[in-house]
């Protein structure tokens, strides 16, 4: 039993059916959660040191390495067995939309530096720093991931196109097979008939030139 099936197991009913029901969407969130870790760790490493008067760039870098890891933990788990792309197409398309997430993400942040001047000297930089996180962390991830969570369902992995199981394609062999062996057996009871009708003829014939041997 895995860590996670350890976890869900001792989830309360309610919250195991949740579970069971949205799979894909919890999954997401756990991936969601992992690379936020990663997102605001960069973030605020970056912030902090190189790029403190630069929180929009320090913001794209972290959100950017965010979504590669995001690719990667999405394709191999969330959505794993969906996959209705080629790889490239997939990737392309996951990117593109991430970027968009990316955006949507931030635009709050840029709206509380730039609009509202929640900045050092305006503000104190714990003021600051909690605007930063409440405009780019919370709206801005729940934004993004509302965003992104039915994209990618839809768009980048969408289900599979039906395909010919093994199973269906040895039912559909059977039925050629029965096919055949139809029309083998329809031959071969046409012949039959045709060798009988043949015989009566010659029987008929036969009867014929008994009658006439025995008129004459």
């Amino acid at each position: 039993m895995s860590v996670l099936e350890g976890v869900h197991a001792r989830l309360p009913e309610p919250a195991r059916d949740f579970v069971a029901r949205h799979a894909e969407f919890v999954k997401f969130a756990i991936v969601g959660g992992t690379t936020f870790v990663i997102d605001s760790a960069i973030f605020y490493t970056l912030k902090l040191t190189i790029l403190d008067h630069k929180p929009v760039t320090a913001k794209v870098i972290a959100g950017v390495v965010a979504v590669l890891v995001s690719y990667v933990l999405n394709r191999e788990w969330s959505f794993k067995h969906r996959g209705g792309r080629d790889r490239a197409s997939e990737a392309l398309l996951f990117f593109g939309i991430s970027g968009v997430g990316v955006v949507l993400s931030f635009v709050p942040l840029y709206i509380s530096s730039y609009a509202f001047n929640l900045r050092v000297p305006n503000v104190s930089l714990t003021v600051e720093n909690i605007a930063d996180f409440v405009s780019a962390y919370i709206i801005g991830n729940i934004l993004q991931m509302l965003f992104r969570y039915f994209a990618f369902k839809w768009f980048v992995f969408p289900e599979k196109a039906p395909i010919v199981t093994p199973d269906a394609g040895h039912r559909t062999d059977t039925t050629l097979a029965e096919a055949e062996i139809a029309g083998t057996v329809s031959t071969a009871a046409l012949t039959e008939e045709v060798v009988l009708a043949e015989e009566a003829m010659l029987a008929d014939e036969a009867g014929e030139r008994r009658d006439r041997d025995l008129r004459s």
